[in-house]
């Protein structure tokens, strides 16, 4: 994508992109692209007894119908990849395959089972029509439990793997010890990312070659699993990511309608393309959540944490999604004890079959689940014990760096207790008295939530950077990242304009594109900016050393590089690096018009922080609103701090969006009741008041630039506030326990209970 040429001030991207400049998988489609759409299960689960196309492959219009058989009969591989997990004796997760298409079994509502496609959409939903398609359906299974209706005969209790960290024995000897044990189960609800461009992709052959254009993560990952499903050269493969409406995790995994396209396209000899409609993403796009964690946190008479366990049951809906296995075992573990000194725990993680869609990354991706755990525990623990919340999180904070948590993670800095100390002064804790007595004199009952939390980096340590000198005098910089709306185009041309002097006006972002870029990792994990900024200081600095070499005979002794040009002691001459890669055109020196860097990270960061949340709640109706939020988070070096606030502000929404309003539900036959908008509520800007953020910085000491990622961290955060503030409004009413998601219906119902609870034990 090209940013030369843009408009100096905001965000680079912005004026493209609201003045419809924009340009998505639809927009990019080749001309006279031909149309797919797929026939997909109507049950949860059952066998199919026949599929026949025949009358669907003559109707008007139609070019190809495409079903298991005729992949593989054209030598295309079927099974999606699935990482796995271990156990602790050695042993691996299961690993059925996930077709592209069905084969026999059906195993989740929206499955693909057989593909058409037309010269038009209209003629691709007449021909779908005609396909005879017979099946037998069966139980479903759905519940998060072991064994039941077995989804698939590699797991016959249904278990898809288990993992376990930390030692059982110790936990359980320093239980027996403690002063205190207190048990809390929190239930995760299931939730749907809905970004807001549904997935697409089209895909078109050209002199023997492959292109997959689609509107995911990053390239690098579609390319492998193309050709090894395809059996192609990798060489033979092209992917690009045009502009991308939002990804949050749910767009960087492979699907099965990408390989089916390119091989539809590869047998007509035409461009095929595919974009899902709202109900068939929701469907089908990975889902995300969908736990229940039991958890006893152990104290000493100090109330020091002495223990702590969680035993984690997540779904995984019918398959292994790409990394579905290790989000709620290895991702979940990297912050299984949050910012807690916590030197004894373990975590106990088994996943699920069901027969419903898979599941896999969402924005944070384990972490969220994790420190919303522990983050409930504590609350919970306050309570029972009758101590302060922000007390008992102060007892345990992590104090002296760097730590080894029990996981194996290194913490390298942080100051836990500055930014709490500073949450307290930006959210006016000292005025909460009196907001919270306004509230009960119009009849409402208030009450507030701390989240204190500890994040870490994911994906790819390495990543690189190139830039080109152009023929028309622009600069391009060459990213493996995929910018899916965080304004990666304006930081990237930032820091390379800081470091080197090139003008940002000059400088076109490139990403994207695996023929224009030799490697790279993607977005995800918060990772981008961090690795992406380190390779791009890399290769700044060997940029410069290059060209500096290269004008050594005409600066002579002396030169050096500053305020953006190479110059010499006694001498009025200042050239830039423009202007010298002029030169070397000039001079024939082609070999400086590219430059390359790979770096690698030496470690981790560790994006920390903590959230408040206020919330009021009518207890005739059960409403809620959230009428203050304000969060303190450590990110390290700031690079564009208005960005950083927005990506905050970005997952604070999502976070709140499935404490209070989000929740995919499914019948007892496995159909999803919430398969539009109508049925899945989402939120909106009326449901957030102004949101305070300020930053408390300790650079990072695993990265040159000091910096923590930011992309995820108000999600990670958000979960755990507006749950506890939930919590405490309503504990004063007698309601004991909350789970998420807190709508009105369920909220009354609570508090009816309570009520009636009240008036029996005061009638005993």
């Amino acid at each position: 994508m090209d940013s030369f040429g843009k408009a100096q001030g905001g965000r680079f991207e912005d004026r493209r992109f609201l003045t419809g400049g924009g340009r998505y998988v639809e927009d990019t489609a080749p001309a006279g692209v031909l149309q797919a759409l797929f026939l997909r299960s109507p049950v949860a689960a059952g066998q199919i007894l026949s599929l026949d196309v025949s009358e669907a492959e003559a109707a008007p219009g139609v070019r190809l119908v495409l079903t298991a058989e005729r992949l593989e009969a054209a030598g295309v591989i079927l099974g999606m990849k699935g990482t796995t997990v271990r156990a602790e004796d050695g042993t691996k997760g299961a690993t059925p395959e996930r077709p592209v298409l069905a084969r026999k079994a059906l195993r989740h509502v929206g499955e693909p089972v057989a593909m058409v496609v037309a010269e038009s959409l209209s003629a691709a939903r007449d021909a779908l029509e005609l396909i005879e398609f017979d099946y037998a359906d069966a139980t479903a299974k759905l519940d998060i439990a072991p064994g039941g209706v077995v989804v698939h005969p590699e797991a016959p209790d249904n278990r898809a793997y288990r993992f376990g960290l930390g030692d059982a024995a110790a936990v359980e000897a320093a239980f027996a010890a403690s002063a205190h044990v207190v048990p809390v189960e929190v239930v995760h609800n299931r939730v749907i990312v809905n970004s807001m461009e549904p997935r697409g992709a089209w895909a078109a052959w050209a002199d023997g070659r492959l292109h997959l254009c689609v509107n995911g993560q990053g390239v690098w990952n579609q390319k492998a699993e193309l050709a090894r499903m395809l059996a192609l050269d990798p060489e033979a493969v092209r992917v690009t990511n045009p502009d991308v409406g939002g990804g949050f995790g749910m767009k960087a995994m492979a699907y099965p309608e990408y390989v089916v396209l390119a091989q539809a396209a590869r047998q007509l000899g035409h461009p095929v393309g595919w974009m899902s409609d709202r109900t068939e993403a929701m469907l089908t796009d990975n889902g995300a959540r969908d736990l229940v964690a039991r958890v006893r946190i152990g104290f000493d008479q100090d109330l020091k944490i002495t223990a702590y366990h969680a035993d984690v049951m997540s779904n995984m809906g019918a398959y292994n999604s790409q990394e579905g296995q290790i989000i709620q075992s290895e991702l979940f573990a990297k912050v299984l004890t949050g910012l807690y000194d916590i030197k004894v725990a373990r975590l106990d993680a088994c996943g699920i079959y069901t027969h419903s869609v898979p599941l896999d990354a969402y924005r944070g991706a384990g972490r969220p689940e994790a420190i919303l755990t522990i983050e409930r525990a504590m609350d919970y623990a306050a309570r029972a014990l009758g101590v302060d919340p922000f007390e008992l999180r102060e007892r345990n904070f992590i104090r002296e760096f760097p730590y080894s948590m029990v996981n194996g993670e290194v913490v390298d800095v942080g100051d836990f207790q500055r930014v709490l100390d500073a949450l307290r002064v930006n959210a006016d804790l000292a005025g909460y008295g009196a907001r919270k007595a306004a509230s009960a004199a119009k009849g409402m009952l208030r009450g507030m939530g701390l989240a204190c939390y500890v994040e870490t980096v994911l994906g790819d340590p390495s990543e690189t950077a190139a830039v080109s000198f152009d023929d028309d005098g622009g600069v391009s910089l060459f990213v493996g990242t995929q910018s899916n709306g965080q304004g990666h185009e304006t930081v990237y041309a930032r820091m390379l304009s800081e470091q080197t002097g090139i003008a940002t006006d000059l400088i076109r972002v490139v990403q994207g594109d695996s023929d224009r870029i030799d490697k790279g990792g993607g977005t995800g994990g918060s990772r981008s900016v961090t690795t992406q900024g380190m390779a791009i200081g890399a290769l700044s600095g060997g940029m410069i050393a290059d060209f500096a070499a290269f004008l050594a005979d005409e600066l002579g002794a002396g030169a050096h590089f500053d305020d953006g040009a190479f110059g010499a002691p006694g001498s009025n001459l200042r050239i830039t690096l423009v202007e010298a890669a002029e030169r070397a055109r000039a001079a024939g020196r082609t070999d400086l018009l590219r430059h390359s860097r790979t770096t690698r990270l030496p470690g981790r960061s560790f994006p920390n922080g903590a959230h408040l949340a206020e919330v009021e709640i009518d207890p005739e109706t059960g409403a809620l609103v959230l009428d203050r939020y304000t969060v303190t988070d450590d990110f390290g070096t700031l690079i564009a701090p208005q960005l950083v606030e927005g990506q905050v502000h970005g997952g604070i929404a999502q976070g709140f969006g499935q404490a209070v309003l989000e929740n995919a539900v499914y019948d007892a036959q496995g159909q999803l009741l919430t398969a539009s908008f109508m049925d899945y509520a989402m939120p909106r800007a009326a449901d957030f008041p102004p949101i305070r953020f300020d930053t408390e910085s300790t650079p990072s000491t695993n990265n040159p630039l000091g910096m923590k990622g930011c992309g995820e961290a108000g999600t990670v955060g958000s979960l755990g506030a507006v749950s506890n503030a939930v919590a405490d409004a309503l504990a004063g009413a007698g309601v004991a326990r909350v789970d998420m998601p807190f709508t009105p219906q369920r909220i009354w119902s609570w508090l009816l209970a309570a009520q009636a609870e009240a008036g029996a034990e005061a009638r005993r």
